[in-house]
This record gives structure tokens, C-alpha cells and sequence, in this order.
């Protein structure tokens, strides 16, 4: 099928993949008098007298925003926040679609930081939780920050948090097919931008000790004059011996390669030079840093990617709407760290370890049953944690 072509005819027949459904009927004059005025009067006195209310009087509790600016929009670049509005659609449909989640998408016409900031926290109490998403770094970094000191809700950058649990979950299990101790690997991260970042910290947060982080000038290593704030303080926590060099450099001995950079990066013979029985996962889509094919003829044990042509596809779809579901269900005031780690056990620990294979190391992007999973651990790390408003 030619996607691109069948997808826009599909664009133009839907005119939309979302719409608003009322959960109310307005039929007859009682109806109207319930749904609106004057009984309307009665919840917003409540919600008056008690904000918390607005989670259970309306639809709040189960309303998030899927927040862009429209300058990181899949591999297309800064095209503006109309032209990804298709996106934050298909985004919001997929909420719906894998764990009943309603969300509406903001496209904002702004690159400024505290503009961005500013009017999104204005809106938080219509929602309750925001999806950054498809936003650039550095300033992504920057917006996700000041959102979470000042909104009571969850705030969440998917491209970062998401692909990092995914990644981490894939991690978990890849390590227990080729039976090795993950405290114990050496990994290279590919891409030292948004999502490579989290992907660093996410795996850190599992018990990795030893982890590099590449990026196009070489490894993230401390004193070196090119490293942006973010990566600068990444060099603090990764390359504990002081690497430096290039990817190839960093390769070596190495057990494990998660890349979100660019097509072809690896070549075949960088492979061998890795531990034994190495793990990749060249995720850069469409074209990956090495092709499948290519890396296990090169003797990788294991490759995941982020195509759905190719086993082990790492998929965030696996991770938000599970995530969203759970922090919601509890009226949780933030997503932390233990509720990340929570989400990446999860969607490791659904595939049981007597049914892990080289080629089946992260469940089906599809699997409904998962983003079920992922809430009832992420719930269960806000209560723990003391972040849910609700037992």
C-alpha cells in the first residue's frame, strides 16, 4: 500500500479523526433544564466551594491536551502548528482508541518559551493532564520544566518520557534473552537531543552503571566546549572513565546500542567490535541506523526498531495512553520518575519470561491489554509516591 497516498485520501474523507460526542441528551425540556440551565447553577456551586469537584462534575478527570508548537512534527521539521495538527489528531485518537482517554489538541502559534508556558498553564483547569508533543529541543526541555513547577496536573513530553519507557522496557527483556546482568552492560545511546536524553536517564534509572551518550561531535564527555546545558549536565551522570571519540569509538566492548539519530550511522563492521552477543536497537525512522537484516548478519543477538515491518517494534503507543490512564484514574498532580519506571516494568513484565525470544522482546503495538497493565502500575507508584489525589 502507498500510505502516504492512501492517507491523505483517507485525511480528506475523514476531515478530522476526532470530534465531540455528547454524553448528555438534550431531547426534551427537561433534558435541556438538567444539562443547562438552571440546574447547570447547581454543580458549578459545588465546583465553586471545591475545585476538586471540576474532576468529578465534569469531564476533567478524563480530559488531557495533546500541547504542540509544531517544530519537531515526526521527521518533518519546524512545519507549523497547523500542518501538525494531523498529528496531535491522530494522537488524540489514539488515547481514545487504547485506553478511553478523551483529548483535544492545542496547536500553538508560538516559539517562545514562557508564551507557551503561560498559555497552557492558563488553560490547565479545563484538563487533567498535558502531552507535550513534537515540540524542539532544547526548548522542550525548558517548556516541560516550567509547566510541571506551575500546573497541579500531569505534564508529560511524550517524545522524551514515552520512547524512553518503551526503549527501557525493550532493554529490560532483551538483556534477559542473551542472559546478561543489566547492571552489568555497557550502553551507547545514538543522539544526545530529547529523546535520547530521557532514553539515558530512563535506563540509568534501572541500575545501569556504565552508559555513553553520543552525539554528531562525538561522546558527551565533560570539558568538552560543544555540549549544550542539557548534554553538559548528562556528562556528569554518564562516562564515568572519560571517553572520548566516536560512535565507533564508543561501540567497542559495548553490550547494548539504542540510536535515535540518523539512517546508516552503524556499519556492519562496527558490530563485531561489541561484546558478545550484542543488543541493538537502531530506532530512527523511516530509515534506521542500520537495517535489521544487516545488523544480525553482523552477529547481533538481538534488534529491535522503531518500523512495524520488522519485529520488536518500539512503539510509544505501548506506553502514553496506559500512563495517562493510570495518573488520571488516581487524579495524580504529576507523572515522576517512579511512575516511569513503574510504566517500563510493566510492559517488560507482560510478556512472560518463558515466552521471551530474540524476536519477541516488547509486546505487539496493537495488544489493548497493555496500556491496562501500564495504568495499574502507574497508579499504584502515584499512590506509593503521595503525588494521587484520589485512593
Amino acid at each position: 500500500m502507498d500510505y502516504a497516498k492512501e492517507s491523505l485520501k483517507k485525511h480528506y474523507e475523514w476531515q478530522g479523526k476526532i470530534e465531540v460526542v455528547s454524553r448528555a441528551e438534550v431531547k426534551t425540556r427537561e433534558d435541556l433544564s438538567l444539562a443547562y440551565t438552571p440546574g447547570v447553577a447547581q454543580p458549578c456551586l459545588e465546583i465553586k466551594e471545591d475545585i476538586q469537584k471540576s474532576y468529578m462534575l465534569t469531564r476533567r478527570g478524563n480530559l488531557i491536551a495533546v500541547v504542540t508548537d509544531g517544530t519537531a512534527v515526526l521527521g518533518l521539521g519546524d512545519i507549523g502548528p497547523e500542518a501538525g495538527m494531523p498529528v496531535m489528531e491522530g494522537k488524540c485518537a489514539l488515547f481514545k482508541a487504547f485506553a478511553d482517554v478523551d483529548a483535544v489538541p492545542l496547536c500553538i502559534r508560538s516559539k517562545d518559551v514562557d508564551e507557551i508556558v503561560k498559555t497552557v498553564s492558563l488553560l490547565a483547569g479545563s484538563f487533567g493532564g498535558i502531552n507535550l508533543e513534537d515540540i524542539a529541543a532544547p526548548r522542550c526541555f525548558e517548556i516541560e520544566k516550567k509547566l510541571k513547577e506551575c500546573c497541579d496536573i500531569p505534564v508529560f513530553h511524550d517524545d522524551q518520557h514515552g520512547t524512553a519507557i518503551v526503549v527501557a522496557a525493550a532493554v529490560m527483556n532483551a538483556v534477559r534473552v542473551v542472559k546478561k546482568e543489566l547492571k552489568d552492560c555497557t550502553v551507547v545511546v545514538n543522539g544526545a537531543g530529547a529523546a535520547g536524553i530521557a532514553i539515558a536517564r530512563q535506563i540509568l534509572g534501572l541500575g545501569v552503571r556504565d552508559l555513553l551518550l553520543v552525539d554528531r561531535p562525538g561522546i558527551v564527555a565533560k570539558g568538552e566546549t560543544w555540549l549544550n546545558p542539557v548534554q553538559h549536565d548528562m556528562a556528569e551522570i554518564t562516562n564515568k572513565t572519560g571517553r572520548k571519540g566516536t560512535l565507533s569509538d564508543a561501540m567497542k566492548d559495548s553490550d547494548i546500542f539504542v540510536g535515535v539519530s540518523a539512517p546508516g550511522c552503524v556499519k556492519p563492521e562496527m558490530i563485531p567490535l561489541m561484546a558478545k552477543n550484542p543488543i541493538l536497537f537502531p530506532m530512527a525512522n523511516p530509515t534506521p541506523e542500520i537495517m535489521p537484516d544487516e545488523a544480525l548478519a553482523a552477529g547481533a543477538a538481538v534488534v529491535g526498531t522503531g518500523r512495524s515491518d520488522f519485529p520488536n517494534q518500539i512503539n510509544n503507543v505501548l506506553a502514553f495512553p496506559g500512563i495517562f490512564r493510570g495518573a488520571l484514574d488516581v487524579l495524580a498532580s504529576d507523572i515522576n520518575e517512579e511512575m516511569k519506571i513503574a510504566a517500563t516494568k510493566a510492559i517488560a513484565d507482560y510478556i512472560p519470561e518463558k515466552e521471551l525470544r530474540s524476536d519477541y522482546i516488547i509486546p505487539d503495538a496493537l495488544d489493548r491489554g497493555v496500556a491496562a497493565a501500564v495504568a495499574s502500575a502507574v497508579a499504584k507508584a502515584a499512590v506509593e509516591t503521595g503525588v494521587a489525589r484520589k485512593q
